[in-house]
């Protein structure tokens, strides 16, 4: 049985756009030193804990949702780069994908490890944020490069 768990293609490009944005509101947010006002809104949060006060369910704060929007956006264009079709989508293509993804596993979670290790306090926090997009960038960098340079092999046995 053959399962079809992957995108159409050219939701690939939708993909690079949204990376693209994200990544530009990433550096205008790294760039500036506060955040803009006109980002600011009220959110349902469905947990939240402020600093040594007790945890809160269904409640409403109101925060600045660029880092909310920074995220999503290179989420969904990570996710969506990842998971869509190639144009010809072949055996090779699906044992890359897998042996893609297991190698963006691996070594996401020896990033995780070493830094459960060797970094502490605040500095942990930041990396575990930059972790959540990690197994993702690691599978497109892994991905594309074996394509490249398969097609790169194919052009030069021709």
């Amino acid at each position: 049985m053959k399962f079809n768990y992957l995108l159409p293609h050219y939701l690939k490009r939708v993909g690079f756009v949204l990376l693209a944005l994200g990544v530009v509101a990433l550096m205008y947010s790294f760039l500036i030193s506060n955040t803009p006002d006109f980002m600011d809104f009220n959110v349902y949060a469905l947990i939240r804990q402020r600093f040594l006060s007790p945890v809160e369910f269904f409640s409403v704060v109101e925060t600045n949702f660029l880092d909310e929007l920074i995220a999503g956006l290179l989420i969904l264009g990570l996710g969506l780069i990842s998971f869509s079709r190639e144009k010809v989508e072949d055996e090779f293509i699906a044992k890359t994908r897998l042996e893609s993804l297991v190698w963006a596993t691996y070594l996401n979670y020896g990033v995780l490890l070493l830094s459960v290790l060797f970094v502490y306090e605040m500095a942990f926090f930041m990396v575990m944020i930059v972790n959540m997009f990690t197994i993702l960038i690691f599978f497109v960098i892994r991905f594309n490069w074996v394509m490249s340079k398969s097609k790169r092999q194919l052009r030069h046995e021709e």
